[in-house]
């Protein structure tokens, strides 16, 4: 991102509260034209403002209502609605506002384009100022980018094959050490459960585990980040509807959103040991797929009767907690598209977020908000907690009582982390269902960046 001003186009962005004033400043004719254009400063809204021979002089773009502080979702759109020039802020804003507005072209300038011609002409881009953040932007951009083109991936292209290549390629790419367990290797060194989900795909279920510390950091804190990696979910032998199918690429988001926050924080060069788990599996239907009724053991030594084998992303996390939790790490993130009543409780935007301590879930809820990130805190009510029970089992995947889904989700997830205080759970949907300026129908990162604004106050970066 260039902070060149050369051959770049000043761009002015107002809210409607101070059109007015702004306008007065301006010479006449510029004055008359934003007056013939009647602009009074919508949000998203674009004018663009010749010069007496006919070239583009400047640009304006609305920022709306003042609510409070800026954020990415103020200038997302202006990369999609502005032609396809550099431009530069033309007023000053603060180090915060000038870092959000960055990053805000930078995510409205995505573009998924594996499947057809890219476009001839590419995005708007802005100058970063000079108080900006831009290793920050640079950063964050990739990283939701990488998350969104996991998400964004189909099936037939993001297998868990496809899955691990891309994390040992991030391992790669950060000097992290890798390894995975693959097929049979699952059962005998003790993930019986993802082996169990995931044995009825053609592409064999694994394990991924990338590790990652700063120069010198045999003495920092651990952290671990589990990511749900079912790269399709059919729903197994209790099948989904075609309709619940359609989006079921992407069942692998809370992967996706791991390794894009990994990515973000080892290139901030977290002060923490960092450990990313990854159960990479197909839920697929064939001869030896497992079935309703079934019990499974589990890496904790617990035996779970499978009540729906469309509750699978617990079944895969269950194994992965408990080798997290076996370290005791500081904080276990775990990051997952969970469930379909997390959904109907908040929507889309809203991810559900739970944990083993009141206090850290508010901390981190009041963080992403002031990143524009939000993160809805929920129960993890114990007093639901026996409606998991089995009779012939140590516990049930599900519960009887088709209330509080995302509630019994957590509590599953929670029996397996027993050993670490710290643990937090997000249940999130990885994707925007319609079409808002900067952000079009498809995978959305959602978490990415209030988690990491919150572990690198916790942590420190370097």
């Amino acid at each position: 991102m260039s902070t060149e001003p050369l051959n770049s186009i000043p761009l002015w962005l107002v809210h409607e509260d101070e059109v007015d004033a702004w306008r007065e400043a301006q010479s006449p004719f510029i004055k008359l034209w934003l007056s013939e254009q009647n602009f009074k400063g919508e949000r998203h809204r674009v004018l663009l403002v010749p010069n007496s021979t006919g070239a583009l002089h400047m640009a304006v773009g609305g920022l709306g209502k003042r609510l409070g502080s800026l954020s990415l979702w103020h200038a997302a759109g202006f990369a999609e609605r502005l032609p396809p020039r550099r431009f530069r802020l033309a007023q000053n804003w603060s180090a915060a506002d000038a870092t959000q507005l960055c990053l805000g072209f930078a995510y409205g300038a995505y573009r998924f384009e594996r499947y057809r011609p890219a476009k001839a002409e590419r995005a708007a881009t802005v100058e970063a100022p000079a108080n900006a953040d831009q290793k920050f932007v640079a950063a964050a951009a990739e990283s939701l980018d990488l998350a969104r083109d996991l998400i964004n991936t189909p099936a037939n292209d993001l297998g868990p094959v496809e899955l691990a290549a891309a994390a040992r390629q991030l391992a790669e790419r950060r000097g992290a050490q890798y390894r995975e367990w693959v097929g049979e290797a699952l059962l005998a060194d003790g993930f019986p459960a993802i082996h169990a989900v995931g044995r009825a795909s053609s592409s064999a279920p694994r394990l991924i585990d990338l590790q990652w510390s700063p120069p010198g950091g045999q003495d920092l804190p651990r952290l671990t980040l589990v990511g749900k990696g079912v790269c399709f979910d059919s729903g197994g032998l209790d099948i989904k509807a075609s309709s619940g199918m359609a989006l079921m690429k992407k069942d692998m988001g809370g992967a996706a959103v791991a390794l894009g926050l990994a990515n973000l924080l080892m290139r901030a060069g977290i002060r923490a040991r960092l450990r990313v788990l990854v159960p990479a599996v197909e839920n697929a239907i064939s001869g030896n797929a497992y079935r309703p009724g079934d019990v499974l053991a589990t890496r904790k030594g617990f035996t779970v009767e499978v009540g729906n084998t469309d509750a699978e992303g617990r079944l895969v996390l269950c194994d992965a907690l408990a080798l997290a939790d076996a370290e005791k790490p500081d904080l276990i993130i775990d990051f997952a598209t969970l469930t379909g009543a997390a959904r109907v409780a908040l929507g889309p935007e809203l991810p559900a977020l739970f944990g083993s301590d009141d206090g850290l879930v508010q901390s981190l809820a009041r963080t992403a908000a002031a990143e524009h990130d939000p993160l809805w805190p929920m129960p993890l009510w114990m007093g639901y907690d026996d409606e998991l029970g089995s009779k012939i089992a140590d516990m049930n995947n599900v519960a009887a009582s088709g209330l509080a889904g995302s509630i019994f989700g957590a509590l599953f997830l929670k029996r397996f982390v027993t050993d670490t205080p710290n643990w937090l759970h997000l249940d999130l949907y990885g994707w925007n269902p319609k079409d808002r300026p900067g952000r079009g129908v498809g995978a959305e990162a959602q978490a990415v960046r209030g988690v990491y604004r919150f572990l690198a106050e916790r942590y420190g970066v370097a």
